[in-house]
């Protein structure tokens, strides 16, 4: 490495610590918050650019989903439900099934809502759902936390919600936040439903995505909902909350109480998940194809019921057929068959023209590992580039859903980095094919490219640098004391847990709502008051 005549009048140690002032300046620039429209990722980037099915299997496909609606139909429908089907043009028959002649499956698909948004308490998270426009978000129903220093699992809290959301509330390429675990210290499903929603709310101003056990649990929900958006029309025209619904046990049969909780939350303004989570070779067919079919008729069954219960009301396209490892049964998330039903599945959305969602990045291994990354890797990267609009469970889930950590919150951040970079693709414009460039470099240059006005122009808007993941020398890994990823995600977690306490909700707000709710469990002190 050449010298310049200033550092040649310095000490060895003097030379290498300008150098490494120098290298931390430009990280540090690197590192600068970039104006919206320039960054070189953000939310709702164009995917769609990978396809396994060819238009024909599209078509096949559709045909035997209308097929099974039109001659299996679905059983166990509640009264309403049957009610409001019918109203329709559904059928129900004598042996307790309720069907969905094509016709109108087909006008349900023709009217439903799309290209609509998913607000967050703050504008600057809303997401606008159509086309192939990609988001990435966390989901489930774990019911461990990851002890990542003691590698131990131990059962979920309150607490931990919180502090989820308070990470996601911080970390760029997660831009929504479904509750990821349920709180096993509250045992009533009353107070856990209201506390879990709550503890979403109050750690991220990011679009929030919850459940409930009843339909009799919505009421208050609302009710908080409504105080917290100022008012139940302030609310109605921005639904910072979704409600994620598992209206079908499959195979083909609805499910009692969740019916009764989506009629509710319809009611009530609340977007909907239409959520069908069929286990292929267990409750759903073991071909990738026929898991497809089944989730896609689940799904638009409850299409027509959203539909027919208020028309063009938001609902979300959820397919998530889930993949078995068959040599046991268990459930094997992070496999690449599950990256393939995925895929397929937002394929599907994309024939319909519907707002799609599935899930992706529920590694099978229980910490995150090597086999944490290459899973979550392939599953959400692939997911990505088919244009899946939203993406749940893609960051911070473990044994394929059992267990959730909030470490991998901050590494699973920059893999989305690069997987939002993948979907991103390669602009080829004029400018971009560099024949200036190159000619300017080679014929009147220094003969790289270092310091070239396009590289300095482009260093920052072109390519994606991770917040935790290490692109050191082996010289500089050793002076630092060889860090690694899991190391740094504990520091930054702890940064965060300590100094983090999102006031998005005021706190007369919420002074408001502890009067009015005795049953709010999370104590002031954790919550930075």
């Amino acid at each position: 490495m050449s010298t310049t005549l200033e550092e040649r009048d310095l000490t060895p140690q003097d030379q290498r610590s300008r150098r490494s002032g120098g290298r931390e300046a430009r990280r540090a620039m690197r590192a600068a918050p970039l104006a919206e429209d320039i960054r070189p990722i953000r939310p709702g980037l164009e995917g769609g650019r990978y396809k396994p099915l060819g238009q024909n299997d599209l078509e096949r496909i559709h045909e035997a989903v209308l097929t099974l609606l039109e001659t299996v139909g679905f059983a166990n429908a509640i009264p309403s439900c049957i009610e409001a089907l019918k109203r329709v043009g559904a059928t129900y028959g004598d042996d307790g099934r309720i069907r969905f002649p094509r016709e109108l499956v087909l006008s349900t698909i023709k009217t439903a809502a799309r290209n609509f948004t998913l607000y967050g308490q703050d504008p600057r998270h809303d997401m606008v759902i159509q086309g192939s426009r990609v988001h990435y978000g966390t989901a489930g129903a774990a019911v461990h936390l990851v002890d990542v220093e003691n590698r131990l699992y131990r059962e979920s809290m309150l607490q931990d919600i919180y502090d989820a959301a308070r990470i996601v509330d911080q970390m760029d390429n997660i831009h929504f936040f479904q509750r990821p675990m349920v709180p096993r210290d509250i045992p009533d499903p009353l107070d856990m439903d209201f506390n879990t929603l709550y503890a979403c709310v109050m750690g991220t101003s990011k679009h929030v995505g919850t459940s409930f056990t009843v339909r009799e649990n919505v009421a208050p929900a609302l009710e908080m909902l409504y105080a917290i958006a100022g008012g139940e029309e302030n609310f109605r025209a921005r639904p910072f909350v979704s409600n994620s619904s598992c209206f079908v046990v499959p195979p083909m049969k609805f499910a009692e109480d969740a019916c009764g909780v989506l009629e509710a939350c319809v009611a009530g303004g609340i977007p909907i998940l239409l959520l069908s989570a069929g286990q292929a070779g267990a409750t759903a067919p073991a071909a990738i194809a026929g898991a497809v079919v089944q989730a896609v008729a689940e799904v638009l069954a409850g299409l027509v019921y959203v539909n027919a219960l208020k028309p063009g009301h938001p609902a979300i396209f959820g397919t998530w057929p889930f993949v078995s490892d068959l040599r046991t049964g268990a459930m094997s998330g992070g496999s690449a068959e599950q990256a393939l039903l995925t895929a397929a599945c937002a394929q599907m959305a994309q024939f319909y023209d519907l707002p799609g969602g599935s899930a992706a990045g529920m590694a099978d291994s229980k910490l995150p590992d090597i086999q944490s990354g290459f899973e979550k890797g392939i599953t959400n990267v692939m997911a990505g580039l088919s244009g899946l609009n939203l993406v749940y469970e893609s960051a911070g889930m473990h044994a394929s859903l059992l267990g959730f950590c909030l470490e991998s919150l901050i590494i699973d951040n920059d893999m989305l980095g690069y997987c939002q970079r993948c979907v991103r693709g390669i602009e080829v414009t004029d400018e971009a094919l560099s024949i200036a460039t190159v000619t300017d470099v080679c014929m009147n240059g220094p003969g790289h490219y270092l310091g070239n006005e396009q590289t300095l122009k482009l260093m920052q808007t072109e390519y994606f640098y991770p917040l935790v993941g290490d692109r050191f020398s082996p010289k500089e890994w050793n002076e630092r004391g060889k860090p690694d990823i899991l190391q740094r995600a504990i520091e930054m977690k702890n940064k965060i847990l300590a100094e983090s306490f999102p006031a998005h909700v005021s706190r007369a707000i919420d002074d408001r709502l502890r009067a009015r709710f005795d049953n709010i469990l999370l104590p002031r002190r954790v919550m930075g008051a």
